[in-house]
């Protein structure tokens, strides 16, 4: 029997870079946020983000913990451009939101297109 080989498979690199555990997007704003070790839950934090109509598209623990009295830091990407609702729907559920950071990778020129499209669809 023929042993499989496979060519250009995935791997993991030694070390993760910041690109890779963020990678850029359009459409994505980032949060930070703070709890009790024993409130923390992924499950939780997903729930909060997806009622706003948000996907998480990342959520990293980070290490900034020792700053804020040893609770759990959590670093997450959503789908919105404005982070604002998700901030108040993590309120809601409890956790403490330390920093918003609404970045949108959007240029002026995809600015431009899209009003383009939205005053095509007003005049029609």
């Amino acid at each position: 029997m023929a042993s499989k080989e496979y060519i250009n498979t995935p791997s993991l690199p030694a070390s993760p870079t910041i690109d890779r555990l963020f990678p850029p997007m359009e459409e994505a704003s980032t949060l930070l946020l703070s709890c009790l070790p024993s409130d923390y839950s992924a499950s939780r934090i997903a729930r909060a983000v997806e009622d706003c109509d948000a996907h998480l598209v990342n959520l990293n623990v980070t290490t900034d913990g020792a700053m804020l009295d040893n609770r759990v830091v959590c670093e997450l990407r959503v789908s919105h451009r404005n982070p604002s609702s998700v901030a108040r729907s993590l309120e809601r559920y409890g956790y403490e939101v330390v920093d918003t950071d609404a970045r949108s990778l959007a240029s002026d020129a995809v600015a431009g297109e899209r009003l383009a499209e939205l005053l095509h669809y007003l005049e029609i």
